[in-house]
């Protein structure tokens, strides 16, 4: 497993995962609407999230929980296909709670991923991939700089009802 020191913001901690994370992930990533949003297509256990938590990471994906500024966990981040020969990589945010979202906690998390991406990993293109009837994330992404580049047609299904996959990104050059 790599060594990874915190990242401290003005709203949140990026913080290496922890084992006991694994009960905050449970939890919310059983919740019909969490798994909805996040396209998670199976529950989930305690015991297979700490599995998730303490497996070595592949040199391709990276991983932090978010806390607030008292290190109460609120939800994670992190880059997964990372292709550092062609520069360019996929992220994630997720912040499950509702009494978490809407308050900044996501826009600094995911300004902290994104310098982290174009400085320290030298990315030139971060992109992400959104449910469109999932409005208030595609709304989220496009406030922290991402643009639209693409639509998967009836790329998702949900509880009887195909929705469209958006694809957003942002490149370094746009990105300030």
């Amino acid at each position: 497993m790599k060594i990874k020191e915190s990242v401290i913001g003005n709203k949140v901690i990026l913080r290496p995962l922890q084992k006991e994370d694994g009960e905050f992930f449970a939890r919310w990533y059983n919740e019909p609407e969490v798994m909805f949003e996040c396209g998670f297509n199976k529950p989930t256990t305690i015991e297979a999230e700490q599995d998730r938590i303490l497996r070595p990471e592949d040199a391709d994906e990276e991983w932090w929980a978010i806390t607030d500024l008292s290190g109460k966990i609120i939800g994670e981040t992190g880059f997964l296909r990372m292709w550092n020969h062609w520069h360019c990589t996929d992220m994630s945010i997720i912040i499950p709670d509702p009494q978490h979202q809407g308050k900044g906690f996501g826009s600094e998390a995911g300004r902290l991923m994104l310098n982290r991406a174009f400085d320290y990993y030298s990315m030139n293109r971060v992109s992400i991939g959104v449910v469109a009837l999932n409005v208030a994330a595609v709304k989220f992404w496009s406030k922290i700089g991402f643009k639209q580049e693409g639509i998967q047609e009836q790329g998702y299904y949900h509880n009887g009802e195909f929705s469209d996959f958006i694809m957003m990104r942002v490149l370094k050059s746009e990105y300030s």
